[in-house]
């Protein structure tokens, strides 16, 4: 048995020096040719409307607020100032959503965002962002990467398309520190020791981001009011509690395993899933012993069994707003291929480690 874990373990690490790391300085590169290009856009953008300063800044080779979709697929958070007279009302009337609703009535004319308040006092995330998709549409007309970058029509998201290559989402955003979301306020479970009350402090101090972009739960019927709301996004937070242990070399492999064999019909895969189930594996082994370098065969095979699981009945939770189902309006056809693909993949590794050479 030990020597089962151990050859699985030392082909684990092999993929991941070999194709894990390949994956990764690919990825790094497009980021750079991607970042380039959109700086040069929202640069553009500024000029025309100082209120949507570009956020976008490196530190320490990793760049402030991108998420990596997939290798051609981005999403870049810009952050926008001035929040200040609005409070955070998450009432979990709208799964994974927040409406943001002036404090006060007289003070509609202080705040920076004046022209983008309804009639009852909310922030409307709709309408900022159309007029950021008009001004993105300009900028892209005027930058110096126009002969390469181009906007995606027929959506209501702010989406470029870079060489005829790679696809970035610019979602413009509040952060908001120092308070937590009452939809995610089970969390911790008393019950589970993970992650202990310093990583919790840390991970509520980081909050949360409200992104101005289409909700999940709603899937295309949107009622102004709803689609005034803001969508709760947990990125510093999730990548905050994956530090430690083979965590976050855990999650290497299982994204390149989804790069090469699960990029399915129907789209019903992508990064976020797989950090979400490496987030509820440590729920479920919440010792630091649990995350040593030689478990990672035992966490990677458990997370792959979850997740065959969770394709089979048709639902994944978010792991901070389990009323949100990540898989919300994917085809189940889709679903269903994905766990058939899935179990392909976690027989071939369990049986034949050897095997992750060619995978």
């Amino acid at each position: 048995m030990i020597a089962a874990q151990a050859k699985l373990v030392y082909h684990l690490n092999k993929y991941y020096n070999e194709k894990c790391q390949s994956r990764k300085a690919a990825i790094s590169k497009t980021i750079r040719e991607v970042c380039k290009v959109v700086s040069d856009v929202l640069k553009e953008v500024e000029v025309q409307e100082p209120r949507f300063i570009s956020s976008l800044s490196e530190m320490d080779n990793r760049f402030e607020g991108l998420e990596v979709i997939s290798p051609t697929e981005f999403e870049v958070v810009l952050y926008l100032n001035q929040m200040g007279v609005f409070n955070f009302v998450d009432d979990g009337s709208l799964p994974g959503c927040a409406v943001l609703k002036l404090s006060d009535g007289r003070k509609r004319s202080m705040s920076l965002w004046v022209e983008f308040i309804t009639a009852s006092g909310y922030l409307s995330a709709r309408k900022i962002r159309s007029r950021f998709q008009t001004l993105v549409a300009q900028a892209v007309d005027k930058c110096s990467y126009r002969d390469v970058v181009k906007m995606v029509a027929d959506t209501s998201e702010v989406k470029l398309r870079i060489r005829d290559r790679y696809v970035v989402q610019i979602t413009p955003a509040f952060k908001c520190t120092g308070i937590w979301p009452r939809s995610a306020a089970h969390w911790p479970l008393p019950h589970i020791p993970w992650p202990g009350p310093n990583r919790v402090a840390e991970v509520k101090a980081e909050g949360f981001n409200l992104l101005s972009k289409e909700c999940y739960s709603l899937n295309g019927k949107q009622s102004s009011a709803e689609s005034d709301a803001w969508v709760l996004q947990f990125a510093e937070a999730e990548n905050r509690l994956l530090l430690g242990g083979c965590r976050k070399k855990c999650l290497s492999v299982l994204k390149t395993l989804r790069d090469r064999h699960l990029e399915l019909p129907g789209q019903p895969l992508n990064n976020y899933h797989m950090k979400t189930l490496v987030s509820y594996e440590c729920e479920k082994h919440p010792r630091e012993s649990d995350w040593d370098e030689n478990c990672l065969g035992d966490r990677l095979n458990g997370i792959l069994l979850q997740l065959i699981s969770c394709l089979q009945c048709r639902r994944c939770p978010h792991y901070f707003l389990p009323n949100l189902d990540l898989f919300q309006g994917k085809p189940h056809s889709a679903l269903e291929n994905a766990a058939k693909q899935t179990w392909r993949l976690a027989r071939e590794i369990l049986t034949n480690p050897k095997s992750l050479e060619k995978l």
